[in-house]
């Protein structure tokens, strides 16, 4: 089976999982199961063969998931040294979905297991990475069913449509199966939710978009990072675009909701990327920032809220935090999209790029905005701003924008991209085509002026135009109107006067023909 059949097959079940068993249960909050269960059944294959794998070099019949609970017990302690977690035989997600359909407590049986996993980790360096990733499936929810026996048996059934889904394993796939399905999961679901979906998850043709941007003629990377991670699919294309193996230090992320953030370390086990090698945080970054042992960072991607609330200048210790004031001035507090700007660049190193996703006003509004601007680019901080297609996002149709900052710049000008016509439509959105993604990172990389596409401008000429940095100010929009031939046109329009001329005239010999013979 090829790799886009594959692909097909596993959106084919998965669409038909959500369709069969979604009921009472509102598609965005029925996805918290479908994933949960899905995260199940991975950490569980995950570790069967991990143990089967170093077992069957002395014994070629070993089976982990055959073992007695209590002689698996001896190879808790190094297990979950290695892998963050530790699950008994009788607790792996074939087992428990054995019984399941016979299992008359199902609920308590699924609650002590999601327990037990959490708690495997309690005292160990994955203690923060565990905690509370099965917080969001609630088993006893009324929205399942209004009794235990109703609830159980759509549990049964949740747990088998997971169960037959053609994954294989991760290391004899074509496909990242485990991180495809959650990303196909995701999309549905936020497609669907509008903005309360949408909010936090990145479409990924801009993921992608965005994570080469920022390795450009690189081949590896130290650390990467988003302040406002969402469910990680922006971290998670370093993975693809490089290769896990070549971010030696990890992935690294802040966010403030929790059920996100859950789901985001839930994405960072999906995709096979080890405790070891994530640090996803909760809380606010703007306030409240949890990685500053960690930063300098060399790539950072981001798509941050739009326009929210912050403290600002209501909090007077911001002003001498030493990521907002080199500006001198603070991001307004009914809009901080460049307070987290301020904060990438803050913890961006000397060789490193930043892209983030910016609500279009931050590139014209006045005040506080225009200020901030001038810092970032008196000190030519601004490599690049692309202008995006409209509808792109979910819950969003404006037209968003990408900033691409860099410290150690080797000209002093940016770049002016409008990619505001690179785009497919699909269904009721617009999406980057390969093509579309390609053509952008081209423009990128050259740094050169192309008609209607692109403008490199010297820094001096946006003080100019007062820090301005509207694409549209710099890039010239092709004018797709007919052309019109003045001297045809003319030729044309007295043509037809002369015409209208002589038809007056001998509508006029009619009128007075027919008046001459009405008088006789």
């Amino acid at each position: 089976m090829s790799k886009e059949q594959e692909r097909a097959e596993l959106h084919r079940a998965i669409w038909q999982i959500a369709n069969d068993l979604r009921g009472s249960v509102d598609g965005w909050d029925f996805k918290s199961y479908v994933l949960g269960m899905l995260f199940y059944r991975f950490i569980s294959e995950n570790l069967t063969i991990y143990i089967n794998k170093d077992e069957q070099r002395t014994d070629s019949s070993f089976d982990y998931a055959k073992m007695d609970d209590k002689a698996a017990e001896f190879g808790r302690k190094e297990t979950v040294v290695e892998k963050g977690f530790y699950i008994l035989p009788s607790e792996l997600f074939e087992n428990v979905r054995k019984n399941a359909a016979n299992d008359a407590n199902l609920n308590e049986t699924l609650s002590r297991v999601f327990k037990n996993i959490e708690n495997s980790a309690k005292g160990a360096a994955s203690e923060d990475d565990l905690k509370g990733l099965f917080d969001d499936i609630d088993i006893n929810s009324n929205k399942l069913g209004a009794t235990v026996a109703k609830r159980n048996e759509l549990l049964v059934k949740i747990i088998n449509a997971i169960g037959e889904l053609q994954l294989g394993t991760f290391t004899d796939n074509t496909i990242d199966a485990f991180g495809d399905a959650y990303e196909f999961l995701m999309t549905m679901y936020a497609s669907n939710a509008g903005k309360s979906g949408g909010e936090f998850y990145t479409p990924q043709e801009v993921a992608e978009l965005l994570a080469e941007i920022t390795v450009v003629g690189k081949k590896q990377v130290n650390k990467v990072y988003d302040p406002a991670c969402g469910s990680g699919s922006l971290l998670l294309k370093f993975a693809k675009v490089l290769g896990k193996e070549n971010v030696r230090q990890g992935f690294y992320g802040q966010e403030k909701n929790i059920t996100t953030y859950n789901l985001c370390r839930i994405n960072m086990f999906l995709h096979d990327i080890n405790y070891e090698k994530f640090n996803i945080a909760h809380g606010d970054t703007l306030l409240d920032p949890k990685h500053w042992d960690d930063e300098p960072f060399d790539a950072i991607v981001s798509n941050p809220p739009y326009s929210i609330k912050w403290d600002g200048d209501a909090n007077p210790l911001l002003i001498n935090d030493p990521r907002f004031s080199p500006a001198g001035v603070l991001a307004p507090k009914s809009k901080a999209d460049l307070a987290f700007t301020m904060h990438m660049l803050a913890w961006l190193s000397t060789s490193g790029t930043a892209a983030i996703v910016e609500f279009p006003g931050v590139l014209y509004r006045g005040g506080a905005e225009q200020k901030i601007r001038k810092y970032l680019i008196d000190n030519n901080y601004i490599d690049t701003v692309i202008q995006l297609p409209d509808n792109l996002f979910f819950g969003v149709s404006i037209a968003t924008c990408i900033i691409v900052l860099k410290k150690s710049k080797t000209d002093n000008k940016t770049l002016f991209i409008d990619a505001s016509k690179e785009f497919v439509h699909e269904g009721n959105k617009n999406k980057l085509s390969e093509q579309n993604r390609l053509k952008i990172l081209d423009a990128f990389v050259k740094r050169k002026n192309i008609e209607y596409f692109t403008n490199l401008v010297d820094n001096s000429a946006i003080g100019e135009n007062d820090y301005n940095i509207a694409v549209s100010s710099y890039v010239e929009q092709e004018d797709t109107r007919e052309r019109v031939d003045i001297t045809k046109l003319n030729r044309k329009i007295t043509e037809i006067v002369r015409r209208e001329d002589e038809l007056r005239k001998a509508i006029d010999a009619i009128v007075a023909d027919l008046e001459g013979g009405n008088n006789e």
